[in-house]
């Protein structure tokens, strides 16, 4: 039996028109709390407009034996990804985040839809590079980035990937409580939370934090490994600050929650797709098995 065609499966996210329109109902509703407030709704028809004209030319640029789906962010974890699909996230460079964690192999084309308005760290691919890109992506002629992820594995079984990040801490602003252990060494902590990262994501929150307290981790984007930092840890006679940031590849940093309530795990800064992380509930945080097949463009 012949190999199936591959599958071009278009990832996007709403339009700001789009979420102000299912909001309001109707254009007009949309174009009267817009000016209401002294904005107009012609750049947001504008912007919108263009983005739709990016991805016709992006499905007009897959070969015509593949087949095509179109999936959009909210609807990822309903959306069941084939072995042979070529995924290519249309938007800013958090959308390949969003879809890294729903994938096992397959390869992802980053492209950015608007390159005068979003830098693409990650989406880095134009539009008119996508004729040449998709059949060399499905016969496995490209060069690609295996960019390490982080996993999260709670006691009960639950997981949790992320490629940029994963957040462990309280839901609110108030002080999350917990247990932290880090390769035979542990203590009771009161902080702010703490966040695991990839070298992906060492270009973003982590990267606020380690620059906020001057503790800088080298990990390479591709290297088996990740750095935990933890945010504004208090000292007191119950808690310490000793386990402040690490670097760990093989044994993963254990995590156990002293939270009643608010105790909440998350990833890539997704705050309504948590775990709940209550009290004596325990994670092991590592570098992910899975890994992201990014595109080199």
């Amino acid at each position: 039996m012949p190999a199936p065609t591959p599958r071009a499966v278009f990832v996007i996210r709403d339009t700001d028109y789009e979420l102000l329109l299912a909001r309001h109902a109707t254009r007009g509703q949309v174009r009267f709390f817009l000016e209401s407030r002294g904005q107009a709704i012609t750049e947001v028809e504008a912007r919108h407009a263009r983005f739709q004209a990016v991805l016709a030319e992006a499905r007009a640029a897959v070969p015509l034996d593949w087949r095509q789906a179109l999936v959009r962010r909210p609807d990822l974890d309903r959306f069941l990804f084939a072995p042979d699909d070529v995924v290519v996230a249309l938007g800013q460079d958090g959308l390949v985040a969003n879809v890294a964690k729903y994938l096992d192999g397959q390869p992802v084309i980053g492209v950015n839809p608007a390159p005068d308005l979003y830098d693409g760290v990650l989406a880095t691919a134009r539009v008119e590079a996508l004729r040449a890109l998709l059949p060399a992506s499905g016969a496995g002629a490209v060069p690609l980035q295996r960019r390490t992820m982080v996993q999260a594995v709670l006691d009960g079984g639950e997981r949790l990937l992320a490629l940029n990040e994963i957040f462990v801490g309280h839901r609110s602003h108030q002080s999350a409580r917990y247990r932290i252990e880090d390769r035979g060494r542990a203590e009771e902590q009161s902080s702010s939370g703490l966040i695991v990262a990839s070298g992906t994501g060492l270009t973003g929150w982590a990267r606020s934090i380690s620059d906020a307290t001057h503790l800088t981790l080298a990990v390479g984007i591709e290297e088996a490994a990740v750095g935990y930092w933890v945010r504004e840890p208090f000292p007191s006679i119950a808690t310490g600050t000793a386990l402040r940031a690490g670097k760990f590849t093989g044994a993963p940093l254990t995590v156990t929650s002293r939270m009643n309530e608010g105790g909440v795990i998350f990833a890539d800064g997704i705050e309504q797709d948590f775990l709940a992380f209550d009290w004596g509930r325990r994670v092991d945080l590592a570098p992910a098995s899975r890994i992201l097949n990014l595109v080199l463009v």
